[in-house]
Order: structure tokens, then C-alpha cells, then sequence
């Protein structure tokens, strides 16, 4: 996946997360719903923008981007910052 494809899927998510936000706005979804697909995503774009980072270095180090993988969530949540 190249960073083109990885920024496309970080704002595919971003609009997810609008919409349902919008939707437990409008009532259409239930609180506990929310913060759970809300997590899902957020999880979901932490690894992207990990991946992207990590692909952006690699490549300012001269090295090949591609070798950057997804890393886990367990790992990619678990950063201290």
C-alpha cells in the first residue's frame, strides 16, 4: 500500500467518523454503538497514520518504504507519548 492509498483510506475513516457522529446526533444510533464503532476507527487510523510516519522516515532515510508494515493494534495503542 502505497502512501497515496494510505491517505486515501486515512480520510475514508475520517468520514466515517463524521457520519456517526452525525448519526447519534440524529438519534439514529445508540450511544453505546457509537463508542464502539467510534474505537473501531480510531484504532483503524492510528495504524494508518503509524504506517504513514513510518513509511515518510524510512524514506527520508533512504531506505525502502515498502518494507513498513501495519503493526498491530495492540502495539500501535500502547505508544506513550
Amino acid at each position: 500500500m502505497g502512501n497515496e492509498e494510505i491517505e486515501k483510506r486515512i480520510q475514508a475513516l475520517v468520514e466515517q467518523e463524521h457520519e456517526l457522529r452525525a448519526q447519534l446526533q440524529d438519534s439514529e444510533l445508540a450511544p453505546e454503538e457509537e463508542r464502539a464503532q467510534l474505537a473501531a476507527l480510531e484504532t483503524s487510523l492510528d495504524q494508518c497514520w503509524d504506517l504513514l510516519r513510518r513509511r515518510r522516515a524510512r524514506l527520508d532515510a533512504g531506505q525502502n518504504p515498502d518494507d513498513a508494515s501495519v503493526r498491530p493494534a495492540s502495539e500501535v495503542e500502547d505508544y506513550l507519548q
